[in-house]
């Protein structure tokens, strides 16, 4: 399925504490100035419409979390829901995330990496822009903490298989770990909106953690 229209947002909110653009960052990044550099720092690629980023912000303010998010409109609706919570301890990047860890984050300097419902690139010439590459998977291990998490959702078991065969030959990984389906206690009590949807749906998620050694 692909993605549904955005929702409105006052396009008037002052984003600039919660969005940050590629030109903005230093040469090393790893926090944000406003955030307290003594808390812990989690990732997730692709933000989408920011459900997982606001939720876990809210839910564990003692921790920081980053989204990072290619697409402008999205990455400008996650960021206003952050602002209209007024939430100190995330923000979300417009960027490419393969540059930005590429190119930005130094070594050892995350908690977790969330990755949920990337794009499946169904065609096969187009394989190659899954995000699940053994390139991006080395960039992940290299930038996560020893102990480190790696969580890894979809909703295509074919994208997910093709997933763990990428994971299983990076040596820093062990996993996968199983992940236990937690029923709904409300409306929007899911990891994203594409989970809600995909669970509404009937249709099965594939799950997985791995940690780094």
């Amino acid at each position: 399925m692909g993605r549904r229209a955005l929702g409105n947002w006052d396009k008037k909110l002052d984003l600039s504490s919660h969005l940050v653009l590629w030109d903005d960052l230093p040469p090393i990044w790893s926090q944000r100035p406003m955030f307290d550099v003594s808390r812990s720092l989690e990732v997730e690629v692709g933000t989408g419409k920011g459900l997982f980023l606001k939720n876990a912000a809210i839910a564990m303010p003692e921790k920081n979390f980053l989204g990072i998010e290619i697409s402008r409109k999205y990455a400008r609706f996650s960021a206003a829901k952050l602002a209209m919570h007024d939430l100190k301890n995330a923000c979300v990047m417009h960027a490419d995330a393969q540059r930005v860890f590429c190119e930005k984050i130094p070594a050892d300097a995350l908690a977790a990496v969330h990755i949920y419902f990337p794009d499946p690139w169904w065609k096969k010439r187009h394989h190659k822009r899954r995000i699940m590459t053994g390139s991006f998977v080395g960039e992940i291990a290299r930038t996560l903490k020893p102990g480190g998490r790696l969580h890894f959702w979809t909703d295509v078991a074919e994208v997910f298989q093709n997933a763990l065969g990428v994971l299983g030959n990076e040596s820093a990984f062990t996993g996968p770990e199983e992940v236990v389906l937690q029923e709904a206690e409300h409306d929007l009590d899911y990891r994203t909106h594409f989970e809600r949807r995909m669970r509404l749906s009937g249709v099965e998620v594939h799950r997985a953690e791995f940690i780094k050694k």
